[in-house]
């Protein structure tokens, strides 16, 4: 583990850099089309070969894998902010929990003034209880981590059962109407939208500012709830796998090239087949609510799991190799500015979507958006590394430090 007097660490900003750009491969869909196209390509402008071909891609290589690193990240570098504030003398716990209660706050402000798809609730909710892990052994870091995913996979999964419960009722002789409306509703769930729904969605994030405000205080209130507490038992797994990392020199690039390179090919060995399996059946399937559920939410959390190992591994062998480039700076950058740019990213995206921007919600096909893609990475690369070169801190990393810290921390970067 890196000594607690130590600065920054390379390692984790590059890795924590191409996470939050990795994260818009995915949200670029929710932030530009109508919910159930996130899961389901079928479901909106996402059904030629071209489109398929996008969805499965980012299904095997990103949905998931880049906020597993994000969160691993968000777990190792919440260990070494507690371990240096007991190396100053300070309490690790007042630091830590001063940390999150601010981050919950910071993230609503995130979730209802500028987008609902926020994971910063989660990480702050889930970070309270992982630090009561943080002197755990790596090993036991380990089991519990991944004690944890299979824990929701299993959470998942157990939906299906309910499932079969309501299909079967449904489709028995004599069924109620109501029992077969909710297995209707269940069953098309992630189909495509009516039309008037369609055009109803179409129209809300087409609107102003103010009518989509209006809605998150109001009808959406809870819906930045239900989407993160969907995933809790993972997120604390992952949190606590990026202690592992930490704690055993893998996060911080202190194994030999070779041990990477072996751990990324048998982490792609052991996820690539079964999720390309995985995203064949779904299609095959139609998207259907079993497949979804059994497919996109429980075996495709175990199956993360290695791949996001793989990312993790591969990108320290491009460290290493990439030591002194630019590249690999710029990337840093980004990583170290994690907080200011995942809400820049949602500050961008939204004015290019939303109704009091561009208005181009609902106006792009699936692997047109992938176009918008690069060019949001390319603001965020060009801007994080001049900006730190001049300041300590992103905006919103020196906001959050200051109130967790009580007083307003130096902006500026000391002058040698």
């Amino acid at each position: 583990m890196p000594s607690p007097t130590d600065s920054r660490i390379l390692t984790l900003d590059a890795i924590r850099g191409v996470a939050v750009l990795g994260i818009l491969l995915m949200n670029i869909v929710a932030f530009a089309m109508p919910s159930q196209a996130y899961i389901n390509p079928l479901a909106y402008r996402g059904d030629t070969p071209l489109d398929i071909a996008v969805w499965a891609t980012n299904f095997v290589f990103a949905d998931g894998k880049f906020r597993g690193l994000f969160t691993a990240l968000f777990g190792a570098s919440m260990l070494l902010v507690a371990t240096r504030a007991e190396a100053k003398g300070e309490n690790p716990a007042l630091v830590h929990y001063s940390r999150m209660s601010w981050l919950l706050l910071l993230g609503a402000v995130h979730a209802l003034a500028i987008w609902y798809g926020d994971i910063l609730i989660l990480y702050a909710a889930i970070g309270m209880i992982a630090f009561l892990f943080r002197d755990l052994p790596v090993r036991n870091l380990v089991v519990a981590g991944l004690c944890l995913i299979v824990a929701q996979a299993a959470y998942l999964g157990a939906g299906l059962i309910e499932i079969a419960r309501l299909r079967e009722l449904a489709t028995a002789p004599g069924a109620s109407s109501d029992i077969a409306a909710q297995w209707h509703a269940l069953d098309t769930a992630f189909a495509a939208p009516s039309r008037d729904a369609l055009a109803a969605d179409i129209a809300h994030y087409r609107g102003s500012y103010a009518e989509i405000l209006a809605d998150r205080l109001g009808p959406d209130f809870w819906r930045p709830i239900r989407n993160n507490f969907t995933w809790p038992f993972d997120t604390l797994g992952l949190m606590l796998l990026g202690m592992a990392g930490l704690k055993s020199g893998f996060l911080t690039g202190e194994w030999d090239r070779r041990r990477y390179a072996r751990i990324a090919a048998i982490g792609y060995a052991l996820s690539i087949p079964p999720l390309a399996l995985l995203a064949l059946w779904m299609l095959a399937r139609g998207f259907d609510v079993v497949s979804v559920t059994a497919g996109d939410f429980a075996l495709k959390t175990l199956f993360n799991a290695p791949m996001t190992l793989a990312h993790a591994a591969l990108l320290l062998v491009w460290i290493k190799a990439a030591a002194g480039g630019a590249l690999l700076a710029r990337v840093a950058a980004v990583g170290r500015m994690a907080f200011t740019n995942y809400v820049a990213t949602s500050l961008i995206c939204t004015t290019i979507f939303y109704g009091y921007g561009l208005g181009l919600y609902g106006g792009l096909d699936r692997a047109t958006l992938y176009l918008v893609v690069p060019a949001v990475w390319a603001l965020i690369l060009l801007w994080s590394k001049p900006w730190l070169d001049n300041f300590a801190y992103g905006p919103l990393e020196w906001l959050w430090r200051s109130l967790a810290r009580r007083k307003f921390q130096p902006m500026r970067r000391a002058r040698s």
